[in-house]
């Protein structure tokens, strides 16, 4: 059996329970106070604002763990920008995706410039600007949108930054490949997902 190495130690909730209550916040668009609502009409009793303390602390520790662990992504990337308000000052998120629609890396800044976005993702892979690459790229902000929205928007940059590294890396590994998705390889991409993330975020059998 191979450990975790993540550490759960001095906190009283069974680690299962942490591991569940972050999943849900960064894979699905809802708020800390649903997730607390989903987990009470299971009888668990944690308020919303200790399932933001789990995102804050334990969402990082994971997303160490899984970048070691991640798949070898595609070799075409495309960088795209959003506009994100923060404490009532535009910021700009920039996001490589690759010609699967994963997310390689994002930059947060506060001054729009493509040329210093590109220097800081320092990514091997050839960047490339095709119409399709432009399309999944701008897909892959939706999600993102919808949980800015519930969050009512990012406090602080640093708040931003962290919580897309995240939420980028979760959606990752649970949303199948964009090309030849069928039912089958879909269902098979999430069950080993989910093996990876109990891997990471529990103990492995």
């Amino acid at each position: 059996m191979s450990k975790t190495l993540v550490s759960y130690k001095r906190h009283r909730f069974p680690r299962e329970l942490i591991a569940h209550a972050v999943w849900l916040s960064f894979r699905f668009p809802l708020s800390f106070r649903l997730v607390e609502e989903m987990l009470l009409e299971r009888g668990i009793v944690v308020s919303y604002k200790t399932i933001r303390r789990w995102s804050l602390k334990f969402g990082a520790e994971y997303v160490r763990s899984l970048r070691r662990k991640r798949a070898k992504r595609g070799d075409l990337w495309h960088l795209d920008e959003i506009r994100v308000v923060i404490g009532g000052h535009i910021h700009w998120l920039w996001r490589a995706v690759d010609q699967d629609g994963y997310i390689l890396d994002e930059i947060l800044q506060r001054r729009r410039n493509t040329k210093a976005a590109k220097r800081k993702l320092r990514l091997s892979v050839r960047h490339l600007s095709h119409k399709e690459l432009n399309n999944r790229a701008e897909n892959s902000h939706l999600p993102l949108r919808k949980r800015e929205r519930i969050m009512q928007r990012f406090r602080s940059p640093g708040g931003c930054q962290r919580f897309v590294s995240v939420f980028s890396v979760v959606r990752n590994l649970f949303v199948p490949p964009a090309a030849n998705a069928n039912a089958l390889t879909r269902h098979i991409h999430r069950l080993q997902a989910f093996a990876q993330w109990k891997t990471v975020t529990i103990l492995a059998a």
